[in-house]
């Protein structure tokens, strides 16, 4: 065998010169090199480094360049030789990595073999031209009360989750992962400096709850060199884009991007680029931009298939107008706020519905859900209105009071518990019992009793979505009769 090799590379040879470039190493530190003697190196073209570390170019300047260090060896320091590989950095995809938890690089760690790719994609490409797009009409069920009736999200939309730290977050962005169980969405969860307790956490919740096997956790933890953290989100991206143009529909979380934001700025600082606002490089923004651009539904010539984007951010004091917040707030197609007041009232999901909008709204919802929820969110903004009056000790008429009733009979309804997601027609059932009236003669504290009776009868029945209007009250009436009965 060896002989045959070797006389195939002799057949092949062909004498000529041979011209490279060889640069070498001035400084290491903090995750970043700087680089002398490429002048034919490219922004984002991998670099070998004669120890065996790995780096990704970043900086370009007259003579030197800086690179953020992806792979770093004990050996590496000053005059270590450096090599172009005229490579972009890229991640295997595929089926091949549903249900595996991997690195930026693709790389396993989860302890069993090399993800096994039949495809590989550039971490950071062009979002899909305008022409290749389609419309956002297809909703994405995340199991949430609040977000599937008032807040809805379509299969390609891009829909900001924002909250200060520990308001659910992170809750909220699992139970959309989990409802996604036998719909044909491959999900993809990127935590991004994050504790490794944290990241075990989330991996031991998905595999409780059987959502791992149509999931992909991509892990840059928080002792992780920056880079990592930088490429994280760019490489859950790439993850569920080869689903996208597979024709396949697909979910990604970035957990978070205020901590990527963080770490792009370190980068850059240390890379000596000019700091703008609140000491972040001028184009923060183009950074995010150009990663959240890329999730969308695309043409049916192109496959048709999507990816639905849920970018967490964390505000301090609840400040939404901060600068990583508002920048992501223009960029996305919408918003769910959960409020710490909220949460520390034990209201949960903490989601702020006076806060939290869809810019696609009812196009992505079911024509029965989007005629139900609309009732409903007009009954409840005039419920928080209304209520502001009873802190006074106001003497209020009965209509007034008929109203805060059934508001607060709907706030307890919104209440639901971490971790639960609800199945679609169970919404679409408590909506109708709530807008004909079945609720209002039932006590606060025994509502839950009452929508836990109707959700086993929702799931005994032959009912759909596409059901009439008529069938659904009728059933919902009778389901109501049974459950207020002994």
């Amino acid at each position: 065998m060896a002989a045959a090799e070797g006389k195939d590379w002799l057949r092949d040879y062909r004498f000529g010169p041979r011209l490279s470039e060889q640069g070498r190493v001035v400084a290491v530190g903090d995750g970043i090199v700087w680089v002398t003697g490429l002048p034919s190196a490219a922004m984002d073209e991998v670099l070998q480094l004669e120890d065996g570390s790995r780096a990704l170019v970043f900086q370009l300047a007259e003579d030197l360049l800086g690179a953020i260090l992806l792979q770093q060896s004990p050996a590496l320091s000053a005059g270590a030789l450096a090599y172009r590989s005229g490579e972009r950095l890229g991640i295997g995809v595929g089926d091949g990595l549903l249900g595996r938890v991997i690195d930026p690089l693709g790389a396993p760690l989860d302890g069993g073999p090399a993800p096994e790719c039949d495809r590989r994609r550039d971490l950071d490409v062009l979002s899909p031209p305008i022409l290749a797009r389609d419309f956002v009409d297809e909703p994405l069920y995340t199991g949430s009360k609040v977000v599937d009736t008032i807040v809805p999200i379509g299969k390609g939309q891009r829909q900001l989750v924002i909250g200060d730290n520990g308001v659910g977050k992170s809750s909220l962005a699992l139970d959309a992962v989990i409802n996604q169980k036998g719909k044909g969405v491959h999900c993809v969860y990127v935590a991004i400096g994050q504790k490794r307790s944290s990241a075990i956490n989330v991996l031991e919740l998905l595999r409780e709850s059987g959502a791992l096997a149509h999931t992909t956790v991509v892990v840059a933890e928080a002792t992780a060199m920056p880079g990592l953290k930088y490429l994280a989100p760019f490489a859950g991206c790439a993850v569920a884009e080869g689903w996208m143009w597979q024709g396949k529909d697909a979910l990604v979380v970035y957990d978070d991007l205020t901590t990527h934001a963080r770490t792009y700025r370190e980068l850059s600082l240390l890379l000596r680029r000019p700091p703008g606002r609140e000491a972040y490089p001028g184009d923060i923004f183009y950074l995010h931009a150009r990663l959240l651009e890329r999730s969308t539904r695309l043409a049916p010539v192109h496959g048709g298939g999507s990816m639905t984007a849920l970018p967490l951010v964390e505000t301090e004091q609840g400040e939404i107008a901060a600068y990583i917040p508002t920048n992501l707030v223009s960029i996305t197609d919408g918003q769910v706020y959960l409020d710490q007041n909220l949460f520390a009232a034990g209201l949960l999901p903490a989601i702020d519905i006076t806060r939290s909008v869809s810019r696609i709204g009812g196009q992505a919802q079911h024509p029965r859900i989007k005629e139900e929820a609309g009732r409903m969110k007009l009954d409840y903004l005039q419920f928080l209105e209304l209520e502001v009056f009873t802190r006074f000790g106001s003497q209020l008429e009965a209509s007034m009071e008929a109203k805060i009733c059934r508001g607060r009979a709907l706030r307890e309804i919104f209440r639901q518990e971490r971790l639960s997601p609800m199945a679609i027609e169970f919404e679409l059932a408590w909506m109708v019992a709530y807008n004909e009236g079945l609720l209002d003669a039932v006590p606060i504290d025994a509502i839950p009793r009452q929508l836990a009776r109707l959700a086993e009868r929702v799931g005994a029945s032959p009912l759909t979505l596409d059901d009439s209007r008529e069938d659904w009250r009728q059933a919902v009436a009778a389901w109501m009769a049974e459950a207020a009965g002994p």
